[in-house]
């Protein structure tokens, strides 16, 4: 009998009424099908044949405090005593709005949301309307979010990308308007110098400058020396808004997030996955100037907006990463270091091409012969994608929970 029978055979029953069985394409990608889980708690997922798992996926990133962390479960059942969700004001967003404006450097004001995709579109709107510009610049690799007009350039096949120093632009799947491509420049991660050309020739065209401060969809890599730097120069010098989309940086780089840890302070930052200890949320976060337009002539709604349950998690998230000035990032790193030390260890014990490369709290191990890894194309020419699949697959039989990416993933 397979390790896995009963997740298959709800997996065969789920595919009867849900489209592919699941509700996340990314899900779809899970070997050797999509597993069903019981329960978690800590660092250890359990699923529904009893098998036991360390869990480095941790949800894509949200669980940094563990899975069901007691402080986050009580504050949420205390309050949704109270209620779930009002279509009015309460004291819960003041508390949560407050924080963040105290740890992150960006946020002056602040707007929440349910995900880190729906924030991305309020920063591109706010961003065009501050700067009555329609062009946005992003780079090749990172994700935005799966709406028709920003998933794009994400993971594009080399033979449509064109050449490294003016890449084509990307649709990510069918079914969505090649009239998206028309709103954005892409160019290489880490490249300044292309940037720097970029906007010498259409710097009065680019309403901000959007990317992912250390790209962790693809290949953790993190910024080279002066990269970040050199684009909070140029957007001050052409009037572009520059907007660093945390959605996974946020509260795991750092409580000051990935602005915070490099040292560099965006116009606009959006944040998610954990910040909320497992449960939805997300805030875009910016300069009073530009966030007041929200009150003024640039629409952000949302039903689910502060729902009580989102911002008792949020508060209660923060508050345990902020404990002990902040011990959890210390743990984060320790464990992380030892994990990634461990593992190249093993890689040069056994003569395999194994390569770590990322920061404790989020790394990437990729089997390749030409490391390091500084941008998308290195990641799709150089890694052995396959290898790692069938690696990821194998740890899953021993009990450890990979992401087929790449991306570790601590609490």
């Amino acid at each position: 009998m397979s390790q896995w029978q009963r997740s298959r055979e709800l997996f065969e029953l789920a595919q009867q009424t849900l489209a592919g069985g699941v509700s996340s394409n990314v899900r779809l990608l899970g070997k050797p099908h999509p597993l069903f889980f019981d329960r978690a708690e800590g660092a250890l997922l359990y699923d529904v044949d009893g098998n036991e798992y360390i869990d480095y996926v941790l949800a894509q990133g949200p669980m940094i405090l563990g899975h069901s962390h007691p402080a986050v479960l009580d504050a949420v059942n205390t309050a949704m005593r109270r209620g779930q969700l009002y279509a009015g004001q309460h004291t819960l967003e003041i508390d949560l709005s407050q924080k963040l404006v105290e740890i992150v450097p960006s946020a002056e004001l602040c707007r929440f949301g349910l995900s880190g995709s729906e924030m991305v579109q309020a920063a591109m709107r706010l961003a065009r309307a501050v700067t009555g510009r329609a062009m946005v610049l992003r780079f090749e690799g990172h994700y935005h979010g799966w709406f028709d007009n920003v998933l794009i350039s994400v993971a594009p096949p080399l033979d449509k990308a064109g050449p490294r120093h003016a890449p084509q632009p990307t649709l990510g799947t069918l079914g969505q308007t090649p009239s998206a491509l028309q709103d954005f420049f892409v160019l290489p991660f880490n490249d300044l110098a292309l940037v720097e050309e970029l906007f010498a020739r259409a710097g009065d065209q680019i309403a901000c400058v959007m990317l992912e401060p250390m790209m962790c969809n693809t290949g953790a890599i993190p910024p080279e020396p002066g990269f970040l730097q050199g684009l909070r120069r140029l957007c001050d010098q052409y009037g572009s808004l520059l907007y660093f989309d945390e959605t996974i940086t946020g509260f795991r780089l750092s409580l000051a997030g990935a602005q915070g840890y490099y040292g560099v302070t965006p116009d606009l930052s959006s944040f998610a996955k954990a910040m909320a200890g497992g449960f939805a949320n997300a805030a875009l976060v910016g300069k009073a100037a530009y966030m007041q337009r929200f009150a003024q002539d640039v629409n952000h709604s949302g039903t689910f907006n502060s729902n009580v349950i989102s911002m008792a998690a949020s508060v209660a998230a923060l508050a345990e990463l902020e404990k002990e000035d902040g011990a959890v990032y210390r743990h984060l790193d320790r464990i992380g270091t030892r994990l990634m030390q461990g593992l190249a260890g093993l890689g040069r014990r056994h003569e395999l091409p194994l390569h770590v490369q990322g920061l404790p709290c989020a790394f990437h191990l990729s089997f390749t012969e030409q490391p390091p890894i500084r941008d998308y194309r290195d990641y799709a020419q150089h890694c052995d994608k396959e290898r790692y699949n069938a690696f990821a697959e194998a740890m899953l039989a021993r009990g450890v929970r990979l992401i087929g990416r790449g991306i570790w993933y601590v609490s």
